[in-house]
């Protein structure tokens, strides 16, 4: 057994990133300014987007894209099951009803062929979203959206430094990333909004700063203009400069990030091969960079004689941590009493939903961890 504890993620944060946000909380200027919007630009560039809006959070960013959409009572947004709580949150507090897509069994997204019987004359709005670091295959997705007149936009808080056919997600359309601690870039706490609707960046960019007709931080006047007024009701999710300043430097190494998350991933796959208990996702058919945000596997419970939750609570007493992600959202207690989701309804949802489970994976890790993960899962399973 391992002397220490190994967590399934650990955010890598550099010295120079930790000096970077010490000189940000000794300048006097720690809420939004130069580096929240040195950070826009720097991530809109590296996707190729034509504009950002750095927030508080992924959460912020669809959240104000509901309220940009006017998306409410009587409306329908066609979003997973399989994902974190947050968006269908969101979609039910703005009083429009969630309806969950199925997904492929073995690559956890959403496909036109599970989106398409979803689509009613109240669908406003699809959500599909790319998962552990792999990317949705886009292109059939976009013309679902089009031909039906429907709104897609890319949840991509799995996403940062993702691409698609040789494209980095978030370079064409609508996405949102997440930079929570856990992510392949973190700020602590972030989030970006990318797109190429200039209506759109415009009106996000005057609701999360309590709808002000000029940005938290007036690249014109180095401030706050001092005749901005409010154009609509609005909200307070602007980023921090000393926030922002860390995901530069994050930025900066993202792509060593995932070059290293890469290789342990292989790593993971080769170790794992033989363990017929033990089922990773799928890699996608389609071209992509993976950037490995995740690594996942599915515990073959029946033959395990084990739960999934009994599986990685072995594992914890091992000295090895594990993730979920996700418990499917309709299993959660508040949407199986409101939505009231036959058993059946999702069928690959809830297969992998009750059999999901991350492993350790962050750049720090070593193979030699790597090992000591594998090798505990079959002392665990005795295999």
């Amino acid at each position: 057994m391992r002397p220490d504890f190994l967590p399934f993620s650990r955010p890598s944060i550099s010295e120079a990133e930790i000096n970077a946000v010490s000189e940000v909380l000794r300048s006097g200027w720690i809420t939004t300014g130069l580096k929240a919007a040195a950070f826009e630009e720097a991530f809109a560039r590296y996707c190729g987007a034509q504009g950002a809006v750095a927030l508080a959070s992924a959460t912020a960013g669809m959240h104000l894209l509901l309220q940009a959409l006017a998306i409410g009572p009587g409306d329908e947004v066609v979003t997973p099951s399989m994902t974190w709580v947050s968006t269908v949150n969101l979609i039910t507090l703005a009083g429009a009803t969630p309806v969950f897509a199925d997904i492929d069994r073995e690559t956890l997204m959403v496909t036109p062929e599970t989106i398409e019987p979803c689509l009613t004359e109240r669908t406003r709005l699809i959500v599909p979203v790319h998962f552990a670091g792999a990317s949705l295959d886009l292109d059939p997705l976009r013309a679902l959206a089009r031909q039906h007149g429907i709104p897609l936009v890319e949840d991509a808080a799995h996403a940062s430094g993702t691409e698609y056919k040789g494209r980095k997600i978030g370079e064409s359309g609508t996405a949102i990333f997440s930079f929570h601690p856990i992510k392949n870039l973190t700020c602590g706490e972030g989030g970006m909004l990318l797109s190429d609707d200039h209506q759109l960046l415009e009106r996000i960019r005057r609701l999360k700063f309590h709808g002000l007709g000029v940005d938290a931080y007036d690249r014109a006047t180095q401030g706050r203009a001092p005749q901005a007024e409010v154009i609509e009701p609005g909200y307070k999710y602007n980023l921090t400069d000393f926030a922002a300043v860390l995901g530069l430097g994050q930025l900066a190494g993202l792509d060593a990030f995932i070059e290293r998350r890469t290789t342990l991933a292989r790593r993971y796959l080769e170790l794992l091969a033989d363990i017929d208990l033990i089922r990773p996702l799928a890699l996608p058919a389609w071209p992509l960079r993976h950037a490995w945000h995740l690594f996942i596997v599915r515990l073959d419970v029946e033959r395990a004689g084990l739960s999934r939750d009994e599986f990685m609570a072995r594992l914890k007493a091992k000295n090895i941590g594990t993730g979920l992600h996700f418990r499917a959202v309709h299993s959660q207690r508040y949407y199986r009493e409101t939505l009231a989701l036959p058993p059946g309804a999702l069928p690959h949802t809830e297969w992998n939903s009750e059999r999901i489970c991350s492993l350790p994976l962050f750049p720090a890790m070593t193979e030699e961890d790597v090992e000591q993960v594998v090798a505990t899962i079959r002392e665990v399973l005795s295999v």
